[in-house]
């Protein structure tokens, strides 16, 4: 049971903060990438690759720096490999240097 003190300000509060600083500071905890960067990744796939791949493809998780995507198939994993160095450069221009450092793709298991 949470007591009336848990949600009493403490010292040096300084008032509601936007939910996303909060998942951000979550996120750091759990060592994922920040709330912002993920829903840019997750929101923008489609622009970030083209419709025709992420037709065939979605991001699965951004860990470390490690942006891990599903495949539907061993072919779109090739293109979207080849893809890579451009998508590595794109996502460093939405998100910023170094949030993005390494690609991870992988063949999702049929549905």
């Amino acid at each position: 049971m949470t007591s009336t003190s848990d949600w009493e300000p403490r010292p040096g509060d300084v008032g509601p903060r936007p939910v996303g600083s909060s998942l951000d500071a979550v996120a750091r905890r759990l060592g994922v990438a920040n709330a912002t960067a993920l829903t840019a990744v997750f929101s923008a796939w489609g622009e970030l690759v083209g419709e025709s791949v992420a037709a065939h493809s979605v991001p699965a998780g951004l860990t470390g720096g490690r942006l891990t995507v599903g495949v539907d198939d061993p072919a779109w994993a090739t293109q979207l490999r080849w893809l890579g160095p451009a998508l590595m450069e794109r996502l460093a221009e939405r998100l910023g240097a170094g949030v993005v450092t390494e690609l991870d793709v992988r063949v999702r298991r049929p549905e």
